[in-house]
């Protein structure tokens, strides 16, 4: 018997009947599907420390489980000392059960530890069925030992799901746990 993460559990016996009778869809494969998970870090200080950009492969490799790859700018801009080619940010591509760990993570310890928290925006949709929510610190994960960190940096978590819209993508992370405000 192999190991199968809890929300990936959750999604086939839970989730996706309860999205088939919500949107009455005819077809099970017509039901949104979590793809991917993105988590991105942009480190625009790297240009002046390039050490920043090591310190930020290691903590997102400690947070997601998974190497992170270094982003490379795609553009010379001058007011910003910036050439083609300079390491600005890292980032991590998450899949199959890395991704439903890291979601679980994410839900249930890292956003109960973020400072004066009273639910993620529901603005962060992209009319695709996609969703990004940015985390200002990333001293919430309990993963990154606060007395190493060398500088305070934010990210941005990118949730890629097979939904047509943002109605059908909003009710399945809504269904995964993750805490949307109340609409007043």
């Amino acid at each position: 018997m192999s190991y199968v993460p809890r929300l990936k559990e959750k999604f086939n016996n839970e989730i996706h009947p309860a999205l088939i009778k919500q949107f009455e869809f005819k077809n099970p494969m017509q039901v949104p599907r979590l793809l991917k998970i993105v988590v991105n870090q942009g480190l625009g200080d790297a240009i002046a420390d390039k050490k920043l950009i090591e310190f930020g492969v290691s903590e997102m490799t400690l947070i997601t489980g998974q190497k992170a790859v270094v982003t490379k700018s795609k553009k010379d801009i001058s007011n910003f000392k910036l050439r083609r080619g300079m390491p600005i940010g890292v980032k991590v591509t998450l899949r199959g059960n890395q991704m439903f760990e890291f979601l679980d993570r994410l839900i249930s310890v890292a956003i109960p530890r973020v400072r004066d928290f009273r639910g993620i925006s529901d603005k962060g949709f992209d009319g695709r069925g996609n969703y990004t929510l940015g985390i200002s610190e990333q001293i919430i994960f309990p993963e990154i030992n606060i007395d190493k960190v060398n500088k305070i940096n934010g990210m941005d978590i990118t949730f890629v799901t097979s939904a047509d819209n943002d109605r059908e993508a909003h009710a399945l992370l809504k269904e995964f746990g993750l805490p949307f405000k109340n609409q007043q």
